[in-house]
């Protein structure tokens, strides 16, 4: 008979701790053969400056709906998606305060929450659903909450209008004052999920040079040969993954040291020069942080807010936001479409990494709440009604998804976060403006 491991065991080597995905031998013999429950995660990523809503919405309504152009990379995942029309960020409008919609609309995403004008340091905004959640919940994993972007940012002044660079460059608040700061750096986040910072002779930088998996070896071997065929399956499928996104990172060092640095950009040791890349390594640490359950809660800047990044893998050479101010010009509409479809193929791409993976009577995707939207959605007229919004996965069941669900104009994005924190875990009576839960997400 297999010896019952506990769900929070650990390999170790020196200066590391390798956290594990659940695995069978983890579950008493009843719960096995009742197919336990894991827990259920929850991602929220953003992309910038809107979309070209006439791309992106479906065409019909409940489970009778196609995608459009915009969202056709995920048609092999249409059973796990469920397309949200109608939802509104009401204080990411102006209120009086004038310009400043993108930092408007990157401070309220998640908060619901109307940003206090100022580029000084009495910022203000709101706590964000991802913290609700970290603040009841985060005690369950190692990690409470895990912020992630793939641009840093400036840290002080102002970034839109007079708005603070911290509302441009965050979209998680601890309060109203704090927002939580986020880390670009893929061999950083690595090191988060795996490097045990409290070993003493081992500096990070050498503990990554080394695999954490020659690191843990041998108990790796050991773990092996004490579970079960199904168990050996999902390890090995772990420990490659652990493995390709090692050599990756190492990669994309080596790649930054031999090139020469771009001027007047900082370029810290380990980020992609290849935003592609970058984008990628991202979601795929995401996997791994949520297959071995060191956090249930992140949040993913695919870029800041107001980005003025290019996207030459798919040909569009010019800034993203110099071309959401598109004046309906079709050539620029065509380009964001592009950028648009693009960002979307990246989302269909982790999802399937998801899907992929075995977890309970399900997979791993089945088990998650992936929140994919943006704080605009007509970047060209700064609208933050009608937002563009995929919610993906089954919430563990609770979730009848494969469904475009089309709401009242102006419905509150927060009563989405209501019905998301229940189903974690983390419920609470109130959100930023919410006025109740989205009732049509029940199964």
């Amino acid at each position: 008979m297999t010896k019952l491991l506990s769900r929070r065991t650990l390999l170790r080597g020196a200066g590391c701790a390798l956290s594990l995905p659940l695995l069978e031998a983890m579950l008493p013999q009843t719960a096995r053969a009742a197919a336990a429950r894991p827990p259920v995660r929850m991602a929220f990523i953003s992309f910038p400056n809107g979309a070209i809503m006439d791309a992106w919405r479906p065409k019909g309504s409940g489970t009778d709906f196609t995608f459009g152009p915009t969202m056709q990379p995920l048609e092999d995942l249409k059973s796990q998606i469920t397309v949200i029309t109608g939802l509104a960020q009401e204080n990411g409008f102006a209120k009086g305060d004038g310009a400043g919609d993108h930092a408007r609309s990157s401070a309220s995403l998640l908060t619901g929450a109307h940003p206090v004008k100022t580029s000084g340091s009495n910022i203000r905004a709101g706590q964000s659903v991802d913290q609700a959640a970290a603040e009841r919940i985060g005690h369950l994993t190692r990690l409470p909450s895990l912020e992630l972007g793939t641009e840093k940012g400036r840290e002080a002044g102002s970034c839109d209008s007079g708005y603070a660079c911290a509302y441009s460059n965050s979209i998680s608040w601890k309060n109203a004052t704090t927002p939580m700061g986020k880390e670009v750096n893929p061999r950083l986040v690595f090191e988060r999920l795996f490097g045990d910072r409290g070993s003493e002779g081992v500096s990070r930088r050498t503990r990554i040079r080394t695999s954490v998996l020659d690191l843990v070896a041998q108990q790796a071997a050991d773990l092996q040969r004490r579970v079960g065929t199904s168990d050996r399956r999902k390890l090995d499928q772990y420990f490659t993954s652990v493995r390709e996104i090692e050599q990756r990172i190492a990669r994309a060092s080596q790649s930054r040291q031999e090139a020469p640095p771009p001027p007047d950009m900082d370029l810290p040791d380990g980020v992609p020069a290849d935003v592609q890349e970058h984008i990628r390594l991202m979601y795929d640490l995401m996997v791994l942080a949520f297959q071995t359950d060191t956090t249930r809660i992140i949040t993913f800047m695919t870029a800041n807010e107001g980005s003025n990044r290019p996207y030459r893998m798919v040909g569009v050479h010019s800034g993203h936001h110099e071309l959401s101010h598109h004046r309906n010009d079709p050539e620029k509409i065509a380009q964001l479409e592009k950028i648009d479809r693009y960002l979307v193929s990246e989302l269909a791409r982790f999802l399937r990494k998801l899907a992929e993976i075995p977890e309970g009577d399900g997979t791993l995707l089945d088990h998650c709440m992936i929140m994919y939207a943006s704080g605009l959605s007509d970047g060209n007229r700064h609208l933050h009604n009608d937002l563009p919004v995929i919610l993906a996965g089954r919430g563990g069941g609770t979730i009848r998804s494969g469904r475009h669900i089309v709401l009242p104009a102006g419905a509150p994005m927060n009563n989405l976060f209501l019905s998301m924190l229940d189903r974690v875990g983390a419920s609470i009576a109130s959100l930023g403006d919410s006025t109740g839960r989205l009732t049509a997400l029940d199964t």
